[in-house]
């Protein structure tokens, strides 16, 4: 979020072509990078897509950056960002709303010229872009689950803000009741993972049917298509991409009532698919798993769903796109 801006400005000063639009995402310093290109870029509009933002994101415990309060910075730039765009968009009405509410907070921190008035200027310009993704893809592996004892699923990166530590536990306390399932844990790896990736992989032996990075989109669908219940558990999620993904392939959500989830479940289905603390969350599991029925598949979801693939999406994006270039 440093550089970044420094060796774009390059790049684009040397292009041989004028853009109609400039788009850029929110790890980019977008106020530097309109500063060094101002020359070329000055009568040309803007946008800026949050698909995350460093403000309400969820921090390691084990980071080094909000003890020393560099974490500011970074929200600095996002708000600068939000700020010189002519349009901000966000991939999901929660990070829309949460972003923009916490605007005030953060830059009361700051000890004179706070600007808040000028989150009114962003909130004006802020508009909901789902974000779009290529769904049919999984068409090729229909949904003919024969399984019989449930499959569950871990789709997420493997860190902290997934909160794997409750996923695992109350798993591996379902196991120790005698409960019967499967269980696949794909996504990606990292140095640091958390310890309880390596813990549940020996307790949960006996369950497991797949550990570890799938190295390719075919066969990510293709587990997907087997996939019978979807338990989440995480603690961060601007829009829930992986998610999506599995109610989409036919799988039976179980998610916290929070973050960008309630938007991915239709109003007269959330009773049953949302949790709201540990406890909730191990009963409604358990009762999944006992209550399990080969096959099952709720179209109603995997439509409410498809509105996110880019088919549905492409022409509400060229639309507001075309919208900033014809002011």
């Amino acid at each position: 979020m440093h550089g970044g801006a420094v060796a774009l400005a390059d790049q684009f000063n040397s292009l041989e072509y004028q853009p109609d639009l400039i788009l850029a995402t929110d790890m980019l310093d977008f106020a530097v990078f309109l500063g060094l290109t101002n020359a070329r870029s000055a009568n040309i509009p803007t946008a800026i897509y949050f698909h995350e933002n460093q403000l309400t994101y969820l921090w390691s415990p084990s980071d080094s950056d909000p003890i020393k309060q560099r974490d500011n910075h970074y929200s600095f730039i996002n708000y600068t960002s939000a700020l010189v765009a002519d349009a901000v968009f966000f991939n999901s009405n929660y990070h829309k709303t949460s972003f923009c509410s916490a605007l005030k907070d953060f830059l009361m921190l700051f000890p004179d010229e706070q600007g808040v008035e000028n989150i009114t200027k962003i909130v004006n310009k802020s508009k909901v872009l789902h974000l779009g993704m290529n769904l049919k893809a999984m068409d090729t592996f229909p949904c003919e689950n024969k399984n019989l004892v449930p499959h569950l699923l871990w789709n997420h990166r493997w860190e902290y803000d997934k909160n794997p530590e409750l996923f695992f536990e109350t798993l591996i306390s379902l196991s120790k009741m005698g409960k019967k399932f499967k269980l696949s844990v794909v996504g990606e790896q990292y140095r640091n993972s958390p310890d309880i990736f390596k813990r549940a992989q020996e307790k949960l032996a006996p369950h497991i049917l797949h550990f570890g990075f799938l190295k390719s989109s075919e066969e990510y669908n293709r587990l997907l298509s087997s996939i019978d219940i979807l338990p989440v558990t995480s603690n961060q999620d601007f829009f829930g991409g992986s998610v999506v993904e599995a109610i989409y392939a036919g799988a039976f959500p179980l998610l916290p009532n929070r973050l960008a989830y309630p938007e991915h479940i239709p109003d007269e289905f959330k009773a049953q698919h949302f949790f709201t603390d540990e406890k909730d969350f191990k009963e409604k599991l358990a009762a999944l798993i006992d209550g399990f029925k080969p096959g099952y598949k709720n179209d109603a979801l995997v439509n409410f769903v498809s509105r996110y693939d880019w088919a549905n999406l492409v022409e509400y994006y060229d639309n507001s796109f075309q919208k900033l270039i014809l002011v």
